[in-house]
């Protein structure tokens, strides 16, 4: 029996968050976990999502620095953090456990 190739595609969360309240979600798992690389991509995937351009101007950053400060290898400042929380029209809140 011959077998085939495995064909397979390429997933990207951004195809999936097409709602705001996807996006609010998918941040609000992030911030779950604890870890601060996951909400910086995180963040970098709903800004991908809303239009990395469109989110920079908003947020006040150049488009570049902010896909460099979102990407994986990324640490960008809480104060760039809150700025595109605000540009993507999210909002950080918090709760007793």
């Amino acid at each position: 029996m011959k077998k085939g190739k495995l064909k397979t595609t390429k997933w990207d969360v951004v195809d999936y968050l097409k709602t705001d309240e996807d996006m609010a979600n998918y941040l609000e798992a992030a911030i779950e976990d604890s870890d601060p690389a996951l909400i910086s991509a995180a963040l970098g995937d709903i800004a991908r999502a809303k239009g990395m351009s469109q989110v920079a101007r908003k947020a006040g950053l150049g488009r570049e620095s902010l896909y460099k400060a979102l990407s994986p290898n990324g640490n960008p400042e809480f104060a760039t953090i809150l700025k595109v929380v605000k540009a993507l029209g999210l909002r950080l809140h918090a709760t007793t456990s």
